[in-house]
């Protein structure tokens, strides 16, 4: 067999590996109204006056929240006017100091500022359902950390299209979401959309500040916590959380793609690993498709691609052609996570991080377990 055979076999053995996953996949959140704990909801907040609305008006009428806390990091914009006139707690954020990133440093401010006995995090743009709240705290019973993954969000056939193609690509490297027995910390992946987790054991913890320099700060923190003995769940909550990140196909293809090569938080072998699988599963049997030259292997991983685009539907609240035509871009999503791995950017609203090394895995500290559940 050609050395091409022979990569590309043992990437599909290793996709088919990570998809069969997906059979022991725990069951999705469902709405919880009430639970036993004080939570605070805590939302960054950075030139958000357009998006972050519906997110408001949501977590401030469901009865399992005990506080919002806006943390307005030096918006431009009417940002904390909007927040206060809604009913939240504004915490005007202090400029980051030299080696933070903007996200992590107002998480942190968020979390010192809670009173809460358990704090969720969500984006701006998020827009969760009643029990979503309650829902992700009650989790906190098996986990230490929690994150979900939404729905998404996406107008238009080539918006979506393109979303799903970078989407598929996770789940080649990682598996499906909710897997029953946790990866190995330095797999374990995350979504900052919506975090869930114990206010003093954080604290105790200082996640944030450990991961202060990291473009990739959900994945970071996961990796982090979970070396220092955490449980961290990542978790199906596509019924209760709905996400529009994006406004058009470039931001979709500039703003994700930028960030799901995971550059700063793994290392030169598995990044390579990565992008092979990627390359050889999903950019090469199309390729090959197109050029009217595709091996029976190209024909059987071409199948698995069209299944998953299947089952990719239920990530979107509209789905529609474009999730099942994803494949067909799988090549230029092939090109542009090779392109951010070889050239990340450190730049966001506004902000530009100085450059650090290729990765970084965060350190595992001294903070040990979460604590009792």
């Amino acid at each position: 067999m050609r050395p091409l055979h022979v990569l590309q076999a043992a990437a599909a053995v290793a996709v088919a590996s990570r998809l069969a996953r997906g059979r022991g996949r725990l069951p999705p959140l469902s709405p919880v109204k009430a639970v036993n704990a004080r939570v605070s909801v805590v939302i960054p907040a950075r030139d958000e006056e357009n998006r972050i609305g519906p997110c408001l008006a949501a977590v401030l009428a469901d009865p399992a929240v005990t506080e919002v806390l806006v943390v307005d990091d030096e918006s431009r914009d009417g940002t904390a006017r909007l927040a206060s006139e809604l009913g939240a707690k504004v915490v005007a954020g202090a400029p980051p100091p030299r080696g933070w990133v903007g996200k992590q440093w107002a998480l942190r401010q968020g979390v010192r500022a809670a009173g809460g006995d358990v704090v969720v995090t969500l984006d701006a743009d998020a827009r969760p359902a009643p029990g979503l709240v309650g829902a992700v705290a009650a989790a906190l019973d098996g986990y230490d950390l929690v994150s979900v993954g939404p729905a998404f969000v996406c107008d238009g056939v080539a918006e979506q299209a393109l979303h799903a193609s970078f989407l598929a690509t996770l789940v080649y490297r990682f598996g499906p979401i909710g897997p029953s027995a946790p990866p190995p910390p330095h797999r374990v992946v995350a979504n900052g959309q919506c975090m869930a987790f114990r206010r003093t054991a954080m604290l105790a913890a200082d996640g944030f500040a450990r991961i202060r320099g990291h473009m990739t700060d959900d994945v970071a923190l996961a990796r982090l916590l979970a070396s220092d003995g955490w449980a961290v769940g990542f978790l199906d909550a596509s019924g209760l959380l709905e996400v529009d990140m994006h406004e058009s196909v470039a931001e979709v293809w500039r703003e994700w793609g930028r960030s799901l090569p995971l550059g700063d938080v793994t290392g030169p072998g598995w990044q390579a690993a990565d992008l092979a699988v990627v390359w050889l599963t999903t950019a090469l049997p199309v390729l090959r498709l197109a050029a009217g030259s595709p091996t029976g292997l190209d024909l059987g991983l071409l199948a698995v691609r069209l299944l998953l685009a299947g089952a990719l539907r239920g990530s979107y609240t509209r789905p529609g052609p474009g999730v099942l035509l994803s494949p067909l871009l799988d090549p230029l999503t092939a090109l542009r996570l090779t392109q951010a791995t070889l050239r990340p950017v450190r730049s966001w609203r506004g902000r530009t991080y100085p450059a650090t090394a290729a990765w970084r895995r965060p350190r595992p500290g001294s903070a040990g377990r979460a604590g009792a559940r």
